[in-house]
């Protein structure tokens, strides 16, 4: 949840669990040193070798063996967690610890080749910021700002349309709804429904805006802002200005978010010339992509070299 100045009470390079109705998904692996509330469970080992790798594989079993076994009236909690029984690989009739390390390694190399793969591919592994990048998170504190109406700035937002879930046919086609889960993206179609275009913000029944790089379709309770002509960062930065706007506790199920609603929501922008400062917000927001993504590629650098 957060860190603190005051001792650890709990050691490191075990796994910590807490009492839940999820059974082991709230079980992770702790490298360090750590505080834990009353409701954490410590789960040190009686074992060696135990590092991260070994940890992964327990907790992944220990996920298999309790899912969907535990809800309110009865949690995964220390007594529980006592009696749990998992599958581990074995040689010799004793834990392969050294399969299960070679196989996490494995594994991980994988996944980092790939994620590697995608970086290069996709141009992302340029995050050397530009001058006029530099420039502009410099200089942001000084940007002036002004308020205008989203149906003045994009037009009508659009609403989708209901389709239930049991008449939704498999496919390929994102088909997002209300929720945060998965972005919202409850399932993929082949239903004859509206598309929309990539580049667009959607906004749910709770006023939850997210930015949309890929055509999809949606439901009613989903509304759509046509920012598709603008350059791609910044609609996300417009998109986070609108969902600084709109997701604020004032739409809920008693109150829904619906395309009518955005079309009088006023957002604040950054401006030149008493007009929004596309340019500016397309530069900052690359700028923070950059800065972000920055880190994975050390990551997986140093995960390749190492």
């Amino acid at each position: 949840m957060g860190f603190s100045n005051l001792k650890a009470n709990n050691k490191g390079n075990t796994i910590s669990c807490s009492d839940t109705t999820l059974g082991a998904d709230t079980m992770f692996y702790q490298e360090k040193d750590f505080i834990g509330y009353s409701h954490i469970q410590h789960l040190i080992p009686k074992f060696s070798p135990f590092n991260k790798a070994i940890a992964s594989v327990i907790i992944s079993a220990c996920k298999i063996s309790t899912s969907k076994k535990y809800d309110y009236g009865n949690k995964f909690n220390r007594d529980a967690m006592n009696s749990t029984t998992i599958q581990l690989p074995t040689k010799n009739n004793k834990i392969d610890f050294d399969f299960m390390e070679s196989f996490i390694t494995e594994l991980e190399k994988s996944h980092i080749n790939e994620l590697n793969a995608y970086l290069t591919a996709t141009g992302l592994k340029n995050y050397t910021l530009t001058a006029q990048e530099e420039k502009v998170l410099q200089d942001f504190e000084k940007i002036k700002w002004s308020t205008f109406n989203l149906e003045k700035l994009f037009g009508k937002a659009t609403r989708g349309r209901r389709l239930k879930s049991a008449d939704r046919i498999e496919g390929k086609l994102p088909f997002v709804t209300a929720g945060e889960t998965d972005e919202g993206v409850s399932a993929f179609i082949d239903n004859d429904v509206i598309i929309f275009p990539k580049n667009t913000t959607t906004i749910d029944m709770f006023g939850s805006a997210k930015y949309r790089n890929y055509k999809y379709g949606g439901d009613d309770h989903i509304a759509v802002v046509h920012t598709n002509n603008l350059p791609k960062f910044a609609a996300i930065f417009v998109t986070t200005a609108i969902h600084k706007t709109s997701y604020n506790g004032q739409f809920n199920y008693g109150r829904n978010f619906y395309a009518k609603d955005a079309d009088v929501l006023n957002i604040s922008l950054p401006i030149k010339n008493n007009q929004p400062d596309y340019e500016l917000m397309d530069t900052y927001m690359s700028a923070v992509h950059k800065l972000v993504i920055k880190d994975v590629i050390l990551y997986v650098d140093n995960k390749i070299t190492s």
